[in-house]
C-alpha cells in the first residue's frame, strides 16, 4: 500500500506521515523537497547543460549539489532546498527551475505531472502532500483553472494510477484561520518575528488569480483555502472514491490505516 496524506497548511500532514512512518518503519517516507518518484515540489528539474551551468556557477556547493541530485530520463532533479549554504542567491537560482507557480508552460506542466505518474513503480511508500496541494494551487492561482479543468486533470492521472495499490488520507480542517495561526506562531525567528506568513500572503496577494479577480489580504486568502479544501475533497469523492479517508484536522489516534 502507498499512502498519500493530504490538507491544507497547517493540518497535520508532517505529523501523521511521521507516525504512519513510525509505525510501519518499512514503508519510505516522502516529504517537500525530497526526492520523490511522482512530486516535484521545491525541487529544480534542469536540462544536463542547466545542470552544468549550475555546477560552474556553484562550485564551492558542487559536492553537495551531486549528492543531492537525481538523474531521470530527460532531465536532471536536485533537491536544492536541502542543500545547506548561505549564498541566499544559491536558493533564488534554483527555483527559477520548479514546475509550480506558473514556471512552465501549461502543456509542458501537464506532461510532466503525467509521465511522473505514468512512471511511478515503488511501492510501501507515504507521501506528504504530493497529490493535491501543489498542483492544486498552481492551476488555481496561478492558471487560473476552472474546477473542472482541474477535475480533468486527476481524471486522467486516475487512470494512470487505477492499478496501483495507493490510500488518500485527508485531513479535513474545519477552522482554516486557526491552523493557520498555528503555523504562524511555530514558524518564527528567536525573537518571534513572523517568517513563513508574510511569505505565504506575497505568494498569494501576487498571483495571477488575487489580481485578475482583486482578492487581497487574509480574509482572501482564507477563502480561497476554503475553496481549495472544498475542490479536493470534491476530487476524491468524484474521482477517487473507495481510495480515500477523511480524518478531522490533528486527531490521529486509534486509525485503521487501509491494506
Amino acid at each position: 500500500m502507498n499512502y498519500f496524506i493530504e490538507g491544507l497548511q497547517g493540518s497535520g500532514k508532517s505529523t501523521l506521515t511521521d507516525r504512519i512512518a513510525e509505525k510501519y518503519p518499512e514503508y519510505i517516507s516522502v516529504k517537500e523537497g525530497d526526492y520523490s518518484p511522482v512530486e516535484l515540489a521545491w525541487c529544480a528539474r534542469v536540462s544536463q547543460k542547466e545542470y552544468e551551468a549550475i555546477l560552474e556557477k556553484y562550485n564551492e556547493l558542487r559536492t553537495e549539489i551531486e549528492n543531492k541530485s537525481y538523474r531521470e530520463e530527460d532531465c536532471i532533479i536536485i533537491c536544492y532546498t536541502k542543500i545547506r549554504t548561505d549564498n541566499r542567491n544559491f536558493y533564488r537560482d534554483l527555483e527559477q527551475y520548479e514546475i509550480y507557480n506558473g514556471r512552465v508552460p501549461y502543456d509542458e506542466f501537464k506532461k510532466i505531472i503525467l509521465n511522473r505518474f505514468e512512471k511511478w513503480n515503488s511501492d510501501n511508500m507515504i507521501f506528504e502532500c504530493s497529490l493535491f496541494q501543489n498542483i492544486v494551487e498552481d492551476m488555481i492561482l496561478f492558471r487560473n483553472a476552472s474546477d473542472r479543468d482541474i477535475l480533468d486533470l486527476y481524471k486522467k492521472i486516475s487512470k494512470i494510477i487505477d492499478k496501483k495499490p495507493f490510500h488518500i488520507i485527508y485531513l479535513k480542517t474545519d477552522d482554516i484561520p486557526s491552523s493557520i495561526d498555528t503555523i504562524r506562531r511555530e514558524r518564527t525567528d528567536q525573537d518571534g518575528n513572523e517568517l513563513w506568513f508574510p511569505l505565504m500572503m506575497q505568494y498569494f496577494n501576487e498571483s495571477p488569480y488575487a489580481s485578475k479577480h482583486g482578492f487581497y489580504g487574509e480574509a482572501e486568502l482564507y477563502k480561497h483555502l476554503k475553496h481549495r479544501q472544498q475542490l479536493e475533497l470534491r476530487i476524491c469523492q468524484e474521482v477517487f472514491p473507495d481510495r480515500y479517508t477523511v480524518l478531522p484536522s490533528k486527531i490521529y489516534q486509534n486509525i485503521d490505516f487501509p491494506d
